[in-house]
């Protein structure tokens, strides 16, 4: 297995495991072992057992990390790269670290910029998209959603990331849904069309969010939406507060086949464009850009 390695997405609550050969993917492993789940920090101890099987063929692959791996909380800090920067300048960025197995490991870093607001903003992660998508779709300018619980606005040029802006749309919906008055005592929901529709649409009409949110309650009380349909409205109205920052027609999204969907739909609703890329295949990419730049980096 010479020509095999490892390209790892650890994040907060995920991990995503995906073994190659040269710059194809082999085989995958998906787990629910994000970096808040690994008790006192022995992050090796967590990642050896995920990866165990492929190891077994060859015992020193190469790894390669990137995400919130490379944060505070993670297994070893790697400081941001500053905006503009090329995939070549996050290669020139990453940390060792030492595996007790004895494969060579190296984290890349996040990046760091001023958003378009004038306020610092970080990611970890969604940098390698953003180059993977850059290397399958080459062109002079992209500008890209990033949907998850923090979304990113990102434009490109080239294979140069400019700047990016975050909104917490994912984790909005989740603690309002979860730990708000707007979320108490709703039944089982299920998606509804029309009320993400609506949500959409009042997202646009009232554009100051704390403002706006509270209508999935009033909505609700008055009849105009039921109980089941409150989680599709509010979908609808933190997806629609986020498009509504665009400031143009057409954009990529690169994110899951699912939540794509989702915004997709929002974006059609607006006017928008939205050409979707899967991120599995992107951050692929985008591993496989930097790890050849690595040269003899894991020899």
């Amino acid at each position: 297995m010479n020509n095999h390695w490892i390209a790892i997405d650890w994040g907060t609550s995920n991990f995503r495991a995906f073994l190659m050969n040269h710059n194809q993917c082999i085989d995958t492993v998906n787990a629910h072992c994000g970096l808040l789940s690994v008790p006192d920090r022995q992050f090796d101890a967590a990642l050896l057992p995920l990866i165990a099987p492929w190891l077994a063929q060859s015992p020193r692959l190469p790894l390669l990390m990137a995400g919130m791996v490379g944060s505070q909380q993670g297994w070893q800090e790697v400081p941001y790269v500053e905006l503009p920067a090329s995939g070549q300048r996050f290669a020139q960025q990453t940390a060792q670290v030492v595996t007790s197995w004895g494969s060579p490991c190296r984290i890349i870093a996040g990046a760091c910029s001023v958003n378009d607001f004038g306020l610092p903003d970080v990611m970890r992660g969604e940098e390698i998209q953003l180059i993977g998508l850059a290397a399958q779709y080459p062109q002079e300018r992209h500008l890209v959603i990033l949907p998850g619980t923090h979304s990113k606005h990102a434009t490109l040029e080239h294979d140069r990331i400019l700047h990016f802006n975050t909104f917490m749309t994912g984790e909005i919906y989740a603690v309002m849904l979860n730990h708000s008055l707007l979320g108490k005592d709703l039944p089982e929901s299920c998606e509804d069309n029309a009320a993400f529709a609506l949500g959409v649409q009042n997202a646009q009409t009232a554009p100051y969010l704390s403002n706006a949110l509270f209508s999935a309650r009033t909505l609700k009380l008055s009849g105009a939406i039921s109980a089941a349909q409150v989680a599709s409205y509010l979908s609808g109205l933190l997806i629609g507060s986020e498009l509504a920052a665009l400031s143009e027609t057409q954009a990529w999204i690169v994110g899951s086949p699912a939540l794509s969907e989702r915004y997709t739909r929002a974006a059609n609703l607006l006017g928008f464009t939205l050409t979707s890329v899967d991120g599995d295949s992107c951050f692929i990419h985008g591993m496989s850009k930097i790890y050849q730049s690595l040269d003899g980096a894991f020899a």
